[in-house]
C-alpha cells in the first residue's frame, strides 16, 4: 500500500525532504491512523509547492509573511475557513517539529490566523424519532446487530472509529462502561446504558450465527457477515437501512446518533464539562456547539421554574 509520504516524495520545494521525515513520526512515534497522516501529508505537500513557485530554497527562507501570503493564496483559490484552518495547523504542528530538531530558528506559523467559516449546527434526532428508532425488531441476526450498534452510539457518544475498534474485551458488564480508544490514540472509558447492554447481550447471543468462510474474529464486538470486524463503510449502510425500515426522516448517520446524545444529555444535565469529557473532546470550545437549546424547551423550563412564570393555583 502506498505510504502516506509517497504523495510528496516528489515535491519541488525546501521542505520535501523534512516533511517526509515529519510524517513518518506520526506514524510510528504518534501513532496517527493513515488518514489523518494523509490530510498532513497534502496540506504539506501544498505547502511546499506553494514554497518552490515562490522561490523559496531553504526553510529558513520561510516568515510570517510568507505563511500568511499562503493562506491568502489559498483562500483565493476557493478553499473553506475550515479547510484552511487545517492546513495552518498541519504547518504549525510541522513548523514546531523543525524547531525542536534546531532546523527552523523559530515557528513562522504563530500568529497567523485564517478566516473563520460559518459553523454548521449538528443534526441531530429529537427524543421521540430516536425512541421510534431504537424500537427496532427483527428476528435476523443482522437486525439484533444493529439494534446494539445503534444503542450504543446513542447510549456512550461513540465515533464511528470508536465503534469499529471495539473489542469484547473492552467491555466490562460488572461497571457497565465500555473503554474506546479515540483520536490521537487517546483512550477514555464511558458508561453504557442499560439498554445498550440489553442489546449488545441480545447480539452477542447471536453473534456466532453469522455467516462466513472460516472462523469469526475472536476479538471484535460488531462482525461482519464474512466473520470479520465490521467496516466503517458498513455500519453507515446498516445504519441507513433501519432508518427507512423505521420510517424515520432523513439520512441517519453514526455522527447524528454522537450528535443526539450529547445534545440530549446536554439539554437534560446543563453539565458541559461532562459532555465533553465523555464525547473525548480535548477541547471544551468543541463541545459547545451543542449548547444551542430549542426556545421550546427553554422555555418550558422558564415556566415551570420562574417565580414570576409559574401559574397560580
Amino acid at each position: 500500500m502506498r505510504s502516506p509520504r509517497d504523495s510528496i516524495a516528489a515535491a519541488p520545494g525546501p521542505f520535501a525532504a523534512l516533511a517526509r521525515d515529519f510524517l513518518g513520526q506520526l506514524t510510528t512515534v504518534r501513532r496517527y491512523s493513515d488518514h489523518t497522516v494523509r490530510n498532513y501529508a497534502r496540506d504539506l505537500g501544498c505547502l511546499d509547492t506553494w514554497c518552490a513557485g515562490e522561490g523559496l530554497e531553504a526553510p529558513d527562507d520561510l516568515n510570517t509573511s510568507h505563511v500568511q501570503a499562503w493562506i491568502s493564496a489559498e483562500h483565493r483559490r476557493g478553499l473553506a475557513g475550515k479547510s484552511l484552518q487545517r492546513r495552518l495547523s498541519a504547518a504549525r504542528s510541522f513548523f514546531r517539529h523543525l524547531v525542536a530538531a534546531g532546523a527552523l530558528s523559530a515557528n513562522p506559523a504563530n500568529g497567523v490566523s485564517a478566516p473563520k467559516s460559518s459553523r454548521r449546527l449538528p443534526r441531530a434526532l429529537d427524543p421521540d424519532q430516536m425512541s421510534r428508532l431504537l424500537d427496532a425488531e427483527g428476528a435476523s441476526w443482522h437486525d439484533a446487530r444493529d439494534l446494539a450498534m445503534m444503542e450504543l452510539f446513542y447510549s456512550s457518544g461513540l465515533r464511528l472509529s470508536e465503534l469499529t475498534a471495539a473489542n469484547l474485551s473492552d467491555l466490562s458488564r460488572d461497571d457497565r462502561t465500555l473503554t474506546v480508544t479515540g483520536k490521537g490514540n487517546k483512550t477514555r472509558i464511558v458508561p453504557v446504558g442499560r439498554k445498550a447492554l440489553d442489546a449488545i447481550d441480545a447480539w452477542c447471543k447471536v453473534r456466532g450465527a453469522c455467516p462466513r468462510a472460516g472462523e469469526p474474529d475472536a476479538t471484535a464486538l460488531f462482525l461482519s457477515e464474512r466473520g470479520t470486524r465490521i467496516s466503517a463503510r458498513s455500519v453507515q449502510q446498516r445504519l441507513k437501512r433501519q432508518m427507512l425500515q423505521q420510517g424515520v426522516p432523513g439520512n441517519l448517520s453514526p455522527h447524528m446518533l454522537r450528535h443526539s446524545f450529547a445534545s440530549h444529555l446536554l439539554e437534560s444535565s446543563g453539565d458541559l464539562r461532562a459532555v465533553q469529557e465523555l464525547l473525548g473532546h480535548q477541547d471544551v470550545a468543541t463541545t459547545q456547539i451543542y449548547t444551542h437549546l430549542d426556545f421550546q424547551h427553554l422555555a418550558r423550563t422558564y415556566d415551570k421554574a420562574h417565580p414570576r412564570a409559574r401559574k397560580k393555583d
